[in-house]
């Protein structure tokens, strides 16, 4: 009998920097189509699924220029690179067969459906992944927060957060090798620790709806899907 999946409905978070590979901004093929991969994987095993990419590997390239800007005017922008991101997530998993929809917070109707909560679950019911693009619409709030936000209105059992190193350590394991990786934590030890897995507000709102994040390496192949059947993966925060 084949495995089954621990969770119903994930909401999978991603940075835009994991897609830009080792080339540090843009968008990398050969990464998009690894990625669509693993979440079409997850996605024949029925398992319902909401996805968030930040916009980093594109607003990144331009924040020189950014920063010379007012914080509202940047956000929009960085909101907009999220779309980018969006569209070209949804251009790979179609490629591969795998239904989808894109949702933005700002309208925009030639390129995506404004996001409308029912309709989301909706698709997701349907076995479409629903691409949440544009954050909150809001400025000063991260893609954290929007996916934390999304997770929350579309009831999902869990945070999937896909980063590039093995879970959440107790140092940055680039720079110190000697760094500890946590199995589980608790918010408020995540918070009391300043660790950086996602923005204090972001932590907050999860702690507040008792929604449980996993942090996982989501560039080795196949841990999307270990993770999503339950697996012992990465570090998972919860309550």
């Amino acid at each position: 009998m084949a495995a089954q999946p621990a969770y119903r409905r994930i909401l999978l978070k991603l940075s835009g920097e994991s897609l830009a590979g080792t080339e540090g901004y843009g968008i990398n093929s050969e990464v998009l189509k690894q990625f669509a991969g693993e979440i079409g994987t997850i996605a024949e095993l029925g398992v319902q699924i909401g996805l968030v990419i930040g916009g980093g590997n594109i607003f990144r390239g331009i924040s020189k220029a950014a920063k010379e800007m007012d914080r509202v005017s940047a956000d929009y922008m960085g909101m907009l690179a999220t779309v980018l991101n969006a569209m070209a997530m949804q251009s790979a998993l179609e490629n591969m067969g795998v239904y989808t929809r894109v949702q933005t917070a700002i309208p925009m109707e030639q390129v995506a459906e404004p996001f409308i909560r029912r309709r989301a679950i909706r698709h997701m019911e349907k076995g479409r992944i629903v691409i949440f693009a544009a954050g909150t619409g809001n400025p000063y709030f991260t893609t954290d927060t929007a996916a934390v936000l999304r997770a929350i209105e579309i009831e999902a059992e869990v945070i999937l957060k896909g980063t590039r190193v093995d879970g959440v350590y107790s140092a940055d394991p680039e720079k110190h090798p000697d760094a500890t990786l946590f199995n589980e934590l608790s918010y408020m030890e995540v918070m009391k620790q300043g660790l950086r897995i996602m923005d204090p507000t972001a932590i907050t709102l999860s702690m507040d709806n008792r929604l449980p994040i996993l942090v996982f390496n989501m560039s080795k192949k196949g841990n999307l899907k270990k993770v999503v059947l339950g697996e012992t993966i990465g570090t998972k925060v919860r309550g």
